[in-house]
Order: C-alpha cells, then structure tokens, then sequence
C-alpha cells in the first residue's frame, strides 16, 4: 500500500526526465539542421564538414563551460561523479536522437553520397542531409563530452592548439594508431548484431566513401550502417549511438583521469622539490633507465609536465637538458655530487618517477639504488 504512491510519483518523475531530455535533444537538434543547411555537397564529399563542424561545435561551448560551470551545478561533488552522469546523459541524448533521425533514413543514402558534387547547400539531397544531421549531432555530442570530462578532471586543453584539438578528436572518437574505424564501431554495438555489423563493413556499398578523408570516412562508415542493413533501421539507431557515446565517454573518461593522475604526481613532486633543475636531470635518467625500449606515454606525459611545473613554479628552464639526446648517467651523478646538504626530496622524486606507469624494473631499481647510496653519502 505505502510503495504504491512512492511509484508513482517516481514514475511521474522518470516521464518528467524523458520529456526534458526529448525537448533537449529536439532544440539541438534544430540547432544542426541550420548548420547542415549552409554545407555544400562539396563539403560533405570532402570532409571538409568536420572542420567547420570542430570550430561550430566548439568555440562558443568552451567559452562558457569551464571549471567554475560545473563548480557551480555540481558543488562539492567528486568528478568522478559528475563525469559518470555526463555520460549518462550524453548516451541518452544520443539514443533520443537517432530514435528522430532513423525514421528519415532510406537505403539510398550510401549510393549518394558517392554522386554528390557542387559548392552549393541547395545540390545536397534531403536523404544525405538528413544522415548528416544525425552525423554531426552525435560528433558534436562526443566533441563536447569529451571536452566536459578534460574540465572536470582538470586536465588543460585549449581548443584553438592543434595539437590539443586534435587530441581531444582522437579521444572523443576513440581513435588508436593501426585501429581501423571498421573495429572500433564493431566493438561499440551488442553483441547480437556485431556479426551483421563486420558483414556490412566488408561489403561493397561503403566504396561510395572512399573519396573522404580519413576521420570523415571514419564517421561516414559509422552511421551508414544505420541505414543499409535492411529490418534493422531504428533500433539499431538508437543501440549504436547510445553504445558508440558511452564508448567515447568511457575511453575519455580513462584517458583524462589517467592524465589528471599523471599531473597531480608531477604537482607532488615539483611543489615538494627543493632542487628542481636537479630533480629533472634525475627524473630523466629514471625515465630513460631502458635506454633501448620506446618511452612509455604516462612516462612522456610526466616529464612533460614537471618541466612545465619546474618553468612555472620555480622559473628553471634547463637548456641543456632540453638538448640532450641519449642521457649518460655519469653526467647525472656528477650533478648529484655537487649538489650540498639534504637531497631526500629528489630521491623521493625519483621513487615517484619510476612508479608512473606501473612496476618498477630491474634498470629503475638499479638507478634507485644508486640514488640512495650517492644521497646517504652525501
């Protein structure tokens, strides 16, 4: 009797959600369609749609959204947290909104994307339109997802960098080095249709994409399979941008609170660090212990920052470490030995340092312990 009313209520309030979040998507939505409106069939072929689509989804939305934005809706709540109901929320905006574009797709979409030409919005047919809305909201919606997560876990990304953009792109997009776009879309939807899903790839009909760059043949090939698999239409809609959003979300959520792991050890280090120009030429060595094996990328990234850190903090920029090519230990033992009083902190530092990416091996530990017998001695 007592449950009943609770459920009710409850369900009053889930109807409520729904409804904020379709009339959520619906305005977004109609904010792509003008912006679909002014490109260019030439635009479309060529991918130079992505382009125009990274500074229109971007630009204004990292203006606004910063740290103190979500300060300001989430106070006191760990980004942990907040970052799981981005994801969340994003995976449904994206369901909600192939579930409105599905019903307008027709299998002749793949075929005329292939036939396209013209500079002018009035030469793109209403079918590619129609897909191309659908393309870029889900793009801008793992765009900003992923930027919102970079925020939360503190980690600085300036979307006007290169570099930085074409970071957050791969992360948004889970791209790796060598992983084909065909395996990661297979990899995002259920099971019980990822067989159908490697089938269509294989077939003929994405040879209508060949002509677009890589990263836009990448999103192209993603949403064709929505509309040229036969009987599967708009449930498969909703599975794969539901399933391709919370891949993108998980994938940034692991890559930046890795990064922001990564930088609170550096923080550690370089606000502890009485001997910052030292404590670099030592955190090198470390990271340099197999001199022969490729840098790892958490051990990269910290060296990367505790060099900025150094900059900022302590104003030590060291030249001729930046010059160095293979480190030779006698040179860092030198520096250690010249170097009066208490050097706890850099053996702390270099403990620290050697821990970044996992286990310390056999060359660290060696390093480690020569460390403390030149500092023991010292």
């Amino acid at each position: 009797m007592t449950d009943a009313p609770t459920h009710a209520a409850d369900t009053a309030a889930d109807e409520a959600d729904e409804a904020a979040d379709q009339k959520a998507v619906e305005q977004e939505q109609a904010e792509i369609k003008d912006f679909v409106k002014g490109l260019s069939a030439d635009d479309i072929k060529s991918g130079n749609w992505f382009t125009k689509l990274a500074a229109h989804a971007m630009n204004s939305y990292t203006e606004k959204v910063d740290w103190q934005y979500f300060q300001d809706r989430y106070a006191g709540v760990p980004a942990d947290a907040i970052v799981d109901q981005r994801i969340k929320m994003a995976s449904r905006y994206a369901a909600l909104e192939g579930g409105l574009s599905a019903g307008a797709y027709t299998a002749t979409v793949a075929a005329t994307i292939g036939s396209l030409g013209g500079a002018s919005p009035a030469t793109v047919p209403a079918a590619v339109a129609t897909m191309m809305v659908d393309v870029a909201f889900i793009s801008q919606l793992q765009l900003r997802l992923a930027y919102d997560i970079s925020v939360l876990y503190r980690v600085p990304l300036d979307v006007h960098d290169p570099e930085d953009l074409w970071k957050l792109i791969r992360v948004a997009f889970t791209i790796k080095s060598g992983e084909a776009a065909r395996e990661g879309v297979a990899k995002a939807v259920p099971a019980l249709v990822r067989p159908l899903v490697k089938r269509f790839y294989s077939g003929s009909v994405l040879n209508a994409g060949k002509a677009l760059p890589v990263f836009g043949k990448h999103l192209l090939q993603r949403n064709v399979i929505k509309i040229g698999i036969p009987l599967v239409g708009v449930p498969l809609a909703v599975l794969l941008n539901r399933y391709t959003t919370l891949l993108a979300g998980r994938h940034a959520r692991a890559v930046f609170r890795n990064e922001a792991r990564v930088i609170e050890i550096a923080e550690g280090i370089s606000e502890r660090s009485r001997h910052p120009q030292l404590m670099l030429w030592v955190a090198w060595l470390v990271l340099r212990a197999n001199a022969n094996a490729k840098i790892a990328d958490d051990e990269a990234l910290l060296m990367r920052h505790l060099v900025r850190l150094v900059r900022e903090r302590h104003e030590v920029v060291d030249e001729k470490l930046a010059n160095v090519v293979d480190i030779d230990p006698a040179e860092v033992w030198k520096r250690v030995d010249a170097e009066p009083g208490n050097l706890s902190d850099v053996l702390d530092a270099a403990e620290r340092v050697a821990t970044v990416d996992g286990d310390v091996n056999s060359r660290e530990k060696a390093i480690l312990a020569e460390l403390r017998e030149r500092c023991r001695r010292g």
